[in-house]
């Protein structure tokens, strides 16, 4: 019921109050396509750890236990303020761009993938109304034709947002618990939104792989240095 109301809500401020893009401010949509292509035709095409420079998502320079990642772009500009929006205005049409603009980053994939998101703190859950990753997830599987699954669950609340590396390190290691099934047939793609040491990317992986996944891959919308 309360999904009904939030879509019954989404619909009524789209017209009382329609969206402006993040890009170039037109009407209509919350990234129209013109700057949507901007984003697409020019990816990042580094490591999602270090940004160096490689075909593969992750260099040679880190034994990550995943071996191919993707990530739409630097979260700057125009991306940064869609993904702003997103997570920190309550723009939750914004999962409807976010999830199109990794469908366009993202190559063919063979069958048995399973996209799984990076859940969200509880706190953050509770001020947006909505698990954004969740949202982007199911969005992207409508779109691949893929399932998503809820493997990971949140162990603590801490929040990364202004945290340091050292922080972000420690906090990763205890963030969550795998709770199902994994199948070691699969393909599991952990999707997250602003990957900045990756600690979050690197636990999450390696707790699938601890719990039998034998393939993880990442997608991210976006990559931000550590400042």
């Amino acid at each position: 019921m309360q999904n009904v109301k939030n879509t019954i809500v989404d619909r009524l401020l789209a017209v009382v109050a329609p969206h402006l893009c993040s890009g170039c401010g037109r009407i209509g949509s919350t990234f129209c396509d013109n700057c949507k292509y901007d984003i697409t035709q020019e990816p990042f095409l580094g490591c999602i750890l270090c940004e160096k420079p490689t075909i593969n998502g992750v260099c040679d320079d880190h034994k990550a236990v995943f071996n191919q990642a993707w990530v739409v772009g630097i979260r700057s500009g125009a991306l940064q303020r869609l993904i702003g929006g997103f997570k920190f205005r309550n723009m939750k049409a914004a999962s409807v761009e976010l999830a199109d603009l990794l469908h366009k980053r993202l190559p063919p994939f063979p069958s048995g993938v399973v996209f799984v998101p990076i859940p969200t703190t509880p706190l953050h859950i509770r001020e947006r109304g909505y698990d954004h990753m969740l949202l982007i997830a199911n969005q992207l599987g409508r779109l691949r034709h893929f399932p998503v699954q809820k493997l990971l669950i949140r162990e603590n609340h801490l929040i990364q947002h202004r945290a340091s590396r050292e922080q972000r390190l420690i906090q990763a290691t205890t963030a969550f618990r795998v709770e199902g099934v994994v199948d070691p047939r699969a393909i599991y793609i952990l999707l997250d939104d602003v990957v900045t040491t990756g600690a979050t990317i690197v636990q999450a992986a390696t707790l699938l792989r601890q719990a039998g996944a034998t393939i993880v891959w990442v997608a991210a919308t976006s990559r931000q240095p550590l400042d």
